[in-house]
């Protein structure tokens, strides 16, 4: 039992990297309530273990009394003299206590003592190597499931990615290595515990500090991020420098850099963007391919009116309002799309249009055309297909019908002889 302990012992400190020698000291700590059970009331009892083979001893301290009134808390003088010759009255004497049996005993009294001690053990550790590592991205395999939960194995620690942080797109499979972004270290009631993320923006942006070291050097600023995980990521990009193209250095030669940070979250769009402080032109860029003609802009209330062509709109909106409804997160203004309509002439201006369109043939005067338009005529063709009896049954037209036919002819050979010569001459 014992071997098997100092086994134990030796797999934590090399699992785990808790000091064996610290892992003893927890084991004797443990130990000394299974040895006051085994042996009873004794003086500062305290156990030890042997590094080496494992043996368990009692031990207590006694006190050389001349006559021994209390056995538990004294020992005589010539008992005391043969564990140390030169022991004297009053001094005291570790003197070992170990009942038979009580290696097997006291570690079978331990066992769950110890487990609870060494995963407190490990727990420190944990916090103390990941309360730093808040915000890096690690590499893990999957484990196991807990319902939507996803434990990962870290290596010598295991981690937490909840159902709120997966990507919902993503399906994972145990034994899967993935990477994940470390979102926090918390102390929980059960001791500390890791919190991964793959749905985080923080986890875009630090693979794009880790592809880009325009990024990483702080040439490149990621000014705005808006993201929904597993579908579409906006990013807005600023630069330092004047020669360094932002959104160039983000794709990368190629697009190879993008496109590795897009393999790594399963093909989720990423668009790339360049900021600019003027509203107007942020949200031109967050909305491209589409193109906005016209802006209305609300600096009070932070909202601004996008108009598009009817063709543009359904691009600007996006899949399920995805494109404005990112682009709206990620200039921080409320985005109204919608599209430009056309004026459509009502009907008191056709026949407006209509009427200056007959007094315009030379001999029609415009309250003749009015009358004309009124009667249905609309145009020189309509005219043109009239009869005179026609125009003369039209209200106050009927003198004025034959002169006003005449004139229509006389337009029509005009335009004729216009356009037959216009050919002529090509």
């Amino acid at each position: 039992m014992n071997n098997e302990l100092i086994a134990v012992l030796e797999y934590w400190e090399r699992e785990k990297g808790i000091s064996k020698n610290d892992l003893l000291r927890v084991v004797q700590d443990s130990l000394v309530a299974a040895a006051k059970k085994a042996v009873g009331p004794a003086r500062n009892l305290s156990c030890t273990i042997d590094p080496k083979d494992g043996e368990i001893r009692a031990w207590a301290e006694l006190v050389v009394a001349e006559k021994v009134i209390s056995k538990h808390d004294q020992i005589s003088v010539p008992d005391a003299r043969r564990l140390k010759s030169d022991a004297e009255i009053g001094d005291e004497i570790k003197v070992e206590v170990t009942p038979a049996d009580f290696g097997r005993i006291a570690s079978q009294s331990a066992k769950q003592s110890l487990m609870q001690q060494l995963r407190r053990a490990e727990k420190a550790l944990i916090f103390e190597e990941f309360k730093d590592r808040t915000g890096d991205v690690v590499s893990g395999v999957v484990r196991r499931f807990d319902r939507s939960d996803v434990i990962v194995d870290l290596g010598r620690y295991e981690a937490l990615m909840p159902n709120r942080e997966r990507v919902p797109t993503e399906e994972y499979q145990i034994g899967e290595r993935i990477r994940c972004y470390v979102k926090a270290v918390e102390n929980t009631p059960h001791g500390p515990e890791i919190i991964l993320s793959r749905a985080a923006r923080e986890f875009v942006i630090k693979l794009f500090s880790l592809e880009v070291s325009e990024i990483a050097d702080g040439t490149i600023q990621i000014v705005r991020i808006a993201r929904e995980p597993g579908f579409r990521t906006k990013m807005a990009v600023h630069s330092r420098d004047e020669k360094v193209d932002p959104v160039g250095a983000c794709v990368g030669l190629r697009g190879q850099r993008v496109k590795n940070i897009v393999r790594e979250l399963n093909n989720e769009k990423v668009d790339i963007i360049r900021y600019d402080p003027d509203i107007r032109v942020f949200v031109t860029n967050a909305l491209s391919p589409a193109r906005p003609k016209s802006f209305d802009v609300d600096e009070a209330g932070q909202r601004i009116r996008v108009l598009v062509a009817e063709d543009q709109l359904s691009l600007a909106i996006g899949k399920r309002g995805q494109n404005a409804r990112l682009t709206s997160r990620l200039t921080g203004w409320h985005v109204d799309i919608e599209a430009e309509q056309n004026e459509i002439p009502d009907f008191e201006q056709k026949v407006e249009q209509a009427v200056q369109t007959i007094a315009a043939i030379p001999g029609i005067e415009e309250d003749q055309a009015r009358k004309l338009v009124h009667a249905g005529f609309l145009g020189l063709e309509d005219l043109l297909g009239a009869e005179l009896d026609d125009l003369v049954e039209i209200p106050d037209l009927g003198d004025s019908a034959g002169t006003i036919l005449e004139a229509a002819k006389a337009e029509a050979a005009r335009r004729t002889v216009h356009i037959d010569s216009g050919a002529g001459t090509s």
